[in-house]
């Protein structure tokens, strides 16, 4: 099956979803997780018509993207070292993983000298794994009383991560979480942030239940990753 072919089937399952659940289908975005496939398999997926791209690691999406086609928005989805900011803000038009006050204070004197308003999500934690990052609610409280007033980072919503378990109760109290925090920032400082980023390949379905506006799915899609040594 042409991964375009996949590509409309999980478009199907969200819409269908998301009638089912009360909500507009058009409000939810597919992420198409594209870190570990070549730059041919990109190509081919935008020549197919996905233009919405998400990587976990610098350099390998410096390498495969300047060589791409198209038009294209490009997602960082893993974990911002501060060494790799500039590059970083070359490349993406949202990063969804800021989970510390001092990067943020980083990106936006980076974003400041590039002339760039760099939009991002933060990063919150909802499992005990330590495999995975994000802040707490109480820590993303903090940053975000920083953020609104950086002048060029623009905060659009919130991102997590599901806890890696074949449980649907336990990924769905996880989404539920990221939800009621989002309705707790946008409560405490009078925002209007309106983007959830969760669900992956193995729990979307919950996640748009949950409020998803932004699905990350990779092998879904792209079929299975090799993870070179």
């Amino acid at each position: 099956m042409a991964l375009i072919d996949n590509y409309n089937k999980i478009k199907e399952k969200i819409h269908d979803t998301a009638l089912q659940c009360g909500r507009n289908p058009d409000e939810i975005k597919i992420l198409s997780v594209s870190k570990t496939f070549s730059t041919e398999i990109i190509q081919n997926a935008i020549d197919s018509g996905i233009t919405l791209f998400g990587e976990n690691k610098i350099q390998e999406a410096n390498q495969k993207f300047n060589n791409i086609k198209g038009s294209f928005e490009l997602h960082m989805i893993g974990h911002l070292q501060s060494n790799k900011i500039n590059d970083a803000l070359d490349l993406f038009e949202v990063i969804h993983s800021i989970d510390k006050a001092t990067t943020a204070l980083k990106l936006n004197s980076a974003a400041e000298t590039k002339d760039k308003i760099q939009r991002i999500f933060l990063q919150l934690k909802t499992t005990e794994e330590v495999t995975k990052y994000g802040a707490s609610l109480s820590e993303l409280l903090s940053i975000t009383e920083i953020i609104i007033n950086l002048k060029n980072l623009k905060l659009e919503g919130l991102m997590s991560i599901g806890p890696n378990t074949t449980d649907t109760t336990q990924i769905q109290k996880s989404f539920i979480e990221t939800a009621k925090a989002l309705d707790i920032l946008n409560n405490k400082f009078n925002l209007n942030l309106t983007e959830l980023s969760m669900g992956m390949s193995g729990d979307y379905p919950i996640a748009v239940k949950e409020g998803a506006t932004i699905v990350r799915v990779g092998s879904a899609i792209f079929g299975n990753r090799y993870y070179y040594k």
